[in-house]
């Protein structure tokens, strides 16, 4: 059974199931999503809490599985935890997991604790096993574009809002900005703003002046900026970026990984192929796939020809060799890539139209 993150204070107020599945890779959601149904079960009665952690190929699955199954002497519920932090328990743990959930202990509430999961793990025999005898919770990232509202939200929990209209909405991006990538650190700004001001209407001056720059960057982040088309935020997030020290092969991978991806599916479109099939096929899923549903209409095969040829002139800059229409710094060079394909994926979100096919030559202008 799967829900909502957003609803599980709901359900758990309609009784507790036996066993609990967390998986996602926000570990601000992930803690407070763990620590709601540890304060639902201590509330049930269940006084005793051990915690095992699967390290290493050499986990003792049998300890955990008889462990569980003891009974205890200080109280008569208990909660296990299991965590496993790769997400991977072997061939023994999937088989002990399956077993496990076929026979599952009274008087003890079971919480899974996993990293995001790809589709390949979740169509596995074991997280079927986990889903199939009890709840499921998928922990997602909030999108950049829902991390104002998510802010504001944070912020009426303990009484406090921005103004209306215009200038709230500043107030709240402005926050956004400081915060990006970082839920951890946002989480604390709204605390701290609790601190320093009382419940009421918190100005812009306010935020500004309370509110550290704690962004912390995200080289695939960056990736849905660009698609999105949102050049000032991806020159912004490049400036991030390099200032926190990131490898610019790495960055220049998510970029060209993004262009090969783009002409890939469009060949197969050209091929036959529908644009779902073409996509799935291509690994392209979730808010990547319905970016590159706007963006591919846009990209003539020229123009993706273009992006791929000065995607590999930019390979060569990030690892030392020079090119004479390009500039020699690496940043440079990822910006004038990154500023390549933004001229054409602004377009498919409101920006300029109608450009005209790129060429490599119009790197060096």
């Amino acid at each position: 059974m799967q829900i909502r993150a957003d609803q599980l204070a709901a359900h758990l107020a309609k009784g507790l199931r036996p066993l609990y599945t967390l998986h996602g890779d926000e570990p601000l959601l992930l803690q407070e999503a763990a620590d709601t149904i540890r304060a639902a079960a201590r509330a049930a009665g269940y006084g005793e809490r051990t915690v095992h952690t699967v390290a290493g190929g050499h986990f003792d699955w049998s300890g955990l599985l008889g462990d569980a199954c003891a009974m205890s002497l200080f109280a008569e519920r208990r909660l296990v935890e299991i965590r496993i932090p790769n997400g991977k328990p072997g061939k023994d743990g999937s088989q002990a997991l399956q077993d496990y959930c076929a026979r599952l202990p009274e008087d003890v509430l079971t919480l899974v604790q996993l990293p995001r999961l790809d589709k390949a793990t979740q169509s596995s025999a074991w997280f079927a096993a986990l889903d199939a005898h009890g709840v499921t919770l998928r922990i997602d990232p909030i999108e950049r574009r829902a991390l104002p509202q998510w802010i504001a939200q944070r912020l009426a929990a303990q009484g406090q809002h921005v103004a209306a209209g215009d200038e709230g909405q500043r107030t709240l991006a402005f926050f956004a900005d400081r915060v990006e990538g970082n839920l951890l650190a946002a989480h604390q700004e709204v605390q701290k703003l609790g601190l320093l001001h009382p419940p009421g209407e918190l100005s812009f001056e306010q935020v500004e002046s309370a509110v550290l720059n704690v962004a912390r960057y995200d080289v695939f982040k960056l990736s849905e900026a660009l698609l999105g088309g949102q050049v000032a935020r991806v020159l912004r997030m490049l400036d991030g970026l390099q200032a926190e020290g990131e490898a610019p092969v790495l960055v220049h991978w998510a970029l060209a990984e993004d262009i090969r991806a783009l002409r890939r599916v469009k060949e197969a479109q050209a091929a036959g192929r529908p644009l779902p099939m073409a996509l799935r096929e291509n690994r392209v899923w979730g808010v990547k796939e319905k970016l590159f549903e706007r963006v591919l209409p846009l990209l003539e095969n020229t123009t993706l020809d273009a992006l791929v040829e000065a995607a590999q002139v930019c390979d060569g800059l990030v690892k030392g060799l020079r090119h004479p229409l390009w500039p020699a710094d690496p940043w440079d060079a990822l910006r004038r890539l990154a500023l390549l394909l933004a001229q054409h994926t602004a377009a498919a979100t409101g920006g300029r139209h109608g450009t005209a096919p790129l060429r490599l030559v119009d790197a060096a202008q």
